[in-house]
């Protein structure tokens, strides 16, 4: 299934530089998640707060800052034996918890219908529950499916240079999310069954 997902060993590879010298200033992995839901709340309390054209343009660059810290945290745990259940929890919950205070202004910044934004929530967290799950049935976390944390970011960014172009086009993203919600439906029934399967 197609995903931003694949392109992750690549972008890891670019942010391995940044990795060495965060390491060097004795940066942990734990204090790299922290920043990232720090980020995430600033970014959702700005645009909550200021939903106008400078929300659109701050919104994929932050999302883009998320998804490296995200990264760069895995990657710091993984190098530099800095793996634990406490770092593995935080990480989890931060996801979710990132995802929902980002997002949740998209109900003004892109004026989706009030239903609309909640299953695009509501499925957003189910879509990582059903990646945990996972872990928990088969010993394997799972980030199958088209609508994953990246392709969600992604699709996002995208909208978000696409209205500060087209601002009065704002009505084409309830259609775009309608398509979001659907693909999060398929990702999330995708991870259960191969955690099934694995079983």
């Amino acid at each position: 299934m197609i995903s931003v997902y694949h392109l992750k060993p690549k972008f890891q590879a670019l942010l391995m530089p940044i990795l060495r010298f965060l390491y060097k200033f004795g940066i942990t992995a734990n204090m790299i998640t922290i920043l990232s839901i720090l980020l995430s709340l600033a970014t959702g309390i700005y645009l909550f707060i200021f939903p106008g054209y400078w929300a659109l343009i701050i919104m994929p660059i932050a999302l883009l800052l998320r998804m490296a810290l995200n990264a760069l945290d895995g990657m710091m745990a993984r190098n530099y034996q800095m793996q634990s259940k406490k770092g593995e929890v935080l990480n989890e919950v931060g996801d979710v918890f990132s995802d929902f205070v980002m997002f949740y202004p998209l109900g003004v910044l892109f004026m989706l219908k009030p239903l609309l934004l909640v299953f695009f929530l509501m499925l957003s967290i189910l879509n990582e529950f059903a990646g945990i799950l996972g872990k928990a049935i088969s010993g394997v976390r799972r980030y199958e499916g088209p609508m994953g944390k990246s392709d969600r970011a992604l699709v996002v960014g995208l909208s978000c240079i696409f209205l500060s172009i087209f601002s009065e086009q704002k009505w084409i993203m309830n259609y775009v999310f309608v398509v979001v919600v659907l693909l999060l439906l398929l990702s999330t029934f995708i991870r259960v069954k191969k955690s099934i399967k694995l079983e």
